[in-house]
């Protein structure tokens, strides 16, 4: 394959340390899940599994398909866990595509979502952390940047500071949609749209096979799906969360939290929403930024 994208940055923040990328070593059919975050990455790693092991209900995701560029844990130990893995592997990350070493032995999926949505989600995650998820991400020895402190109470000012300084506290958001539309048509790169997958989850299950190249056994298709859907998830959350959802005092359940669109309505004004998608025009071009708000369907 040629004209592949190259790595051009690392990225360090209180979450990232992308240099691990730099020591992985690819497997011919290797999996990689990307999104900027709270945008469906669980549930891809749910479905994905699933359609690997044909619908099983003690699939142990969260470990089996690890954050690789979180920056803990340390880099080595995540580096050797993966490459003692013998079943073929589905791997999470949250970087844009000029932070990752891009291989052609490995399948892209991307999954887009709509920004508003994406931070009603973010908020949740971010509001309800406990205080071992700070100590983990501020405390753990190679910070390279500023702590990530408490949000505050009110989403609203929540969003408009995420919106004005893109994506803080997080990382940046428009780039990392837009790296991964620009490589949409690289024949190992899938986009996926959350609101696709909400409306027609069988449909879009069924696509996402046939590009990984999984074969399908109707024998287990019915538990494929049950156990792909955000309601069985959301009982089972222990399962897909990493640590079991320790980092949240309300458990696995807060990490998969509605799996809804549009809880923002009632919450941004008129002139708030115009501005957004005035923005998103301008980062993205007009036909991107439809499909991050609407998706393919």
């Amino acid at each position: 394959m040629t004209n592949l994208p190259i790595k051009t940055r690392e990225m360090h923040s209180h979450h990232f340390d992308s240099t691990i990328w730099n020591d992985f070593k690819f497997r011919n059919d290797d999996i990689v899940i990307s999104t900027y975050a709270k945008a469906g990455t669980t549930w891809m790693q749910q479905i994905i599994a699933q359609l690997l092991f044909g619908g099983d209900p003690k699939l142990e995701v969260a470990e089996m398909s690890p954050w690789m560029d979180l920056r803990l844990p340390p880099k080595e130990i995540k580096l050797e866990l993966v490459e003692a893995q013998t079943h073929r592997r589905f791997l999470k990350t949250h970087l844009p595509v000029d932070a990752l070493c891009f291989s052609d032995k490995a399948k892209y999926i991307y999954i887009g979502r709509d920004a508003r949505d994406v931070i009603w989600s973010l908020y949740n995650h971010h509001a309800n952390a406990n205080q071992m998820w700070y100590d983990a991400l501020n405390k753990t020895p190679g910070l390279v940047g500023p702590e990530i402190g408490k949000p505050t109470e009110d989403i609203r000012e929540y969003w408009n500071e995420w919106c004005q300084k893109d994506g803080f506290p997080f990382w940046p958001f428009w780039e990392n949609v837009r790296s991964w539309w620009e490589i949409r048509d690289l024949p190992n790169v899938m986009l996926i749209h959350f609101s696709d997958l909400k409306k027609d989850m069988p449909s879009e299950i069924r696509r996402i096979a046939a590009f990984l190249e999984i074969e399908i056994n109707d024998q287990y298709w019915p538990k494929i799906l049950e156990y792909s859907s955000f309601q069985w998830m959301k009982q089972n959350a222990i399962k897909s969360v990493p640590l079991g959802g320790a980092f949240w005092d309300e458990g696995a359940k807060v990490f998969i939290n509605k799996g809804v669109n549009g809880r923002w309505m009632d919450t941004l004004t008129p002139a708030e929403v115009t501005e957004y998608e005035s923005r998103a025009k301008l980062e993205l071009g007009n036909e991107c930024a439809e499909w991050l708000k609407n998706g393919d369907s």
